[in-house]
């Protein structure tokens, strides 16, 4: 039988109490090594998986990808709003070249004989925490984004995701030039029912 460790002094736990996200442009470099990142994505793809589908898998978007990913996303936005002054274009140009590195966690979720979609879904979701996690343990701050271009089909498109695949996230992944205060958490007694 495995034995299932935690950590004595706490430190897991510390790390989940006190979390939060810093904003993609509060993110700079240096980012992670690849090796960093690849241990960080073996990381997130250790979650609960019903039939073990790997109904999810990740887009690594860092170096030039994240010029050429910002260049589709504005390419897209100017087709809808062509009229968009250069500040406008700008921001939607650099959605993803504010950090060093940004993992899209694609969710491939889908009609299956045995495994209902709902738990492939939360599966992708699970996958996206572990990554946040991971990357905040080894002392890196993360943003966990959607924003609209992860639900348009024509940016997917552009992306390479299959017709059946969405994004369940874009984890930005970087150092935090700064931290913003905390926001305010939910009161337990507000969302908490015993039975």
């Amino acid at each position: 039988m495995t034995e299932i460790r935690g950590t004595a002094d706490g430190s897991t736990l510390d790390l989940l109490r006190t979390r939060r996200s810093v904003p993609p442009m509060l993110l700079d470099g240096p980012g992670p090594t690849a090796e960093d990142l690849d241990r960080w994505l073996g990381i997130a793809a250790r979650v609960p998986d019903h039939g073990k589908l790997s109904p999810w898998r990740f887009l690594v978007i860092e170096g030039e990808a994240r010029e050429r990913a910002g260049a589709i996303i504005e390419r897209i936005f100017l087709a809808d709003f062509p009229e968009a002054d250069e500040k406008r274009r700008a921001q939607e140009r650099q959605r993803l070249a504010h950090a060093p590195v940004v993992v899209g966690v694609v969710s491939r979720a889908g009609p299956h004989v045995k495994i209902p979609e709902w738990e492939q879904v939360l599966s992708a979701g699970a996958v996206c925490m572990n990554l946040v996690v991971a990357a905040n343990a080894a002392g890196y701050a993360t943003a966990w984004l959607t924003e609209w271009f992860a639900y348009d089909r024509r940016v997917l498109d552009a992306l390479g995701l299959d017709p059946a695949e969405r994004i369940a996230g874009f984890i930005h992944i970087g150092r935090a030039k700064e931290v913003p205060s905390d926001r305010p958490r939910p009161d337990l007694s507000q969302i908490v029912t015993r039975l």
